[in-house]
């Protein structure tokens, strides 16, 4: 058994080089933080649900989540700049969707997460 730093003690120092070699770089680790940042809002949380679903435009997301347009706009604007969501223009209505399917499958494994408790 070894020390690092003087007061840890070591009990495995082959498994703690081998995960010292694979921890993610702190740029990364921050794109990452970010990234779940993203899912601490109930208002995201609640338009990425629906988005999971189909695509909508900004008033039909107001009114079905009872919420005001502006807040949508916003809340929109944060995950489109994260690139969470994407837009297409039909003539002068936007519609949102989800960027990928990765960002609904998180989504989901999180709802069933908190649903086995």
């Amino acid at each position: 058994m070894s020390d690092v730093k003087g007061s840890r003690p070591i009990m495995n120092e082959e498994l703690v080089a081998s995960m010292t070699q694979r921890l993610i770089d702190e740029h990364s680790l921050m794109d990452l933080a970010g990234f779940f940042k993203l899912f601490s809002d109930e208002s995201r949380l609640k338009i990425l649900y629906l988005l999971t679903m189909n695509e909508m435009c900004v008033s039909d997301i107001a009114a079905t989540l009872d919420m005001n347009q502006s807040t949508v706009s916003h809340q929109l604007k944060i995950l489109r700049n994260s690139r969470v969501v994407k837009y297409r223009r039909d003539a002068k209505i936007v519609y949102y969707s989800l960027d990928d399917d990765h960002i609904g499958q998180i989504l989901l494994q999180g709802m069933l997460h908190v649903s086995e408790y």
